[in-house]
C-alpha cells in the first residue's frame, strides 16, 4: 500500500510542488490538499492519510494549533510533518512539542522530501537529528523545564531504556541500535516502545525533546 498525504499550505505554489514530487514516487499517493489548519481536522477524518504534510504558519490556523486540535481529537492521528521556511525557527520547536512527528524545509531537494515522508511514516528513527539539538539547545530550557523533569522521575526508565533513549537522541534507527546494543531489531523495538509509553510521549520526537528539556540528554 502507498503512503498517503494531505497536503496542508496557503500558498498554491508550495502545494504544487510538494505534488509533484511526491507523486512521482510509486510508493506516495497525496490523498488531498488544504489552504489552512482549519481543514485539516474534516480533511484527516474523511481521507485518513498516513502522513500530514503542514505548513507551520498559516493565516486561520497554524501548524501548531493544528497539530494539537488534530492530536487531540481525532483518533489514531496521523504522522505529523511540519514544512516550514526557517529551520532555527521557535515555531517549529513548539509544533514538535506539540506533537509533530518532524519537520522538512521547503527549499529541500526533492529527494529529502520523499526521505521525509517514508521516514516519518515509518516511524523508526528520528528526522534531522541534528537540527532537533540545535532547536533544543535554542528554546528548550537548558535542561531547566520542570513538567519535562517530573515526566522522567515518574517514567523511572531502567538503564537499558535510558540507554535506548540515548541512542534516539542522536538520531540512531532502530536497526541502527540494535547494531549498536548487539540485540535483536524487535528487542529494541519493545524498548522503544516502553519509553514512549512511560514518558506519555506520542513518538520518537517527543520523548527526545523531554529527554532535553529535562536534562536527560544534553543537546550540545
Amino acid at each position: 500500500m502507498p503512503v498517503t498525504v494531505l497536503l496542508v499550505d496557503d500558498e498554491p505554489l508550495v502545494r504544487a510542488g510538494l505534488r509533484a514530487v511526491l507523486e512521482a514516487q510509486p510508493d506516495i499517493e497525496v490523498a488531498g490538499e488544504a489552504a489552512d489548519g482549519a481543514a485539516v481536522i474534516p480533511l484527516v477524518r474523511r481521507l485518513r492519510p498516513d502522513v500530514v504534510a503542514m505548513d507551520v504558519r498559516m493565516p486561520l490556523l497554524d501548524g501548531i494549533e493544528a497539530t494539537r486540535a488534530l492530536l487531540r481529537t481525532v483518533a489514531d492521528p496521523p504522522k505529523i510533518l511540519v514544512v516550514t521556511t526557517f529551520e532555527n525557527d521557535e515555531y517549529v520547536y513548539e509544533a514538535l512539542r506539540a506533537g509533530a512527528d518532524g519537520f522538512l524545509l521547503k527549499r529541500a531537494r526533492p529527494a529529502e522530501i520523499v526521505h521525509a515522508v517514508r521516514l516519518i511514516a515509518e516511524g523508526e528513527s528520528l528526522l534531522f537529528p541534528a537540527s532537533v539539538r540545535q532547536l533544543a539547545a535554542k528554546y528548550g530550557e537548558g535542561g531547566g523545564n520542570r513538567a519535562a523533569r517530573a515526566a522522567l522521575e515518574r517514567a523511572r526508565l531502567t538503564d537499558r531504556e535510558g540507554e535506548v533513549l540515548r541512542l534516539m537522541a542522536r538520531g540512531l534507527s532502530n536497526a541502527e541500535i540494535a547494531a549498536r546494543l548487539v540485540v535483536g531489531t524487535e528487542t529494541v523495538k519493545s524498548h522503544v516502545s516502553a519509553v514512549l509509553a512511560k514518558l506519555g510521549a506520542r513518538d520518537r520526537a517527543q520523548a527526545v525533546i523531554t529527554a532535553y528539556e529535562s536534562g536527560y540528554v544534553a543537546p550540545g
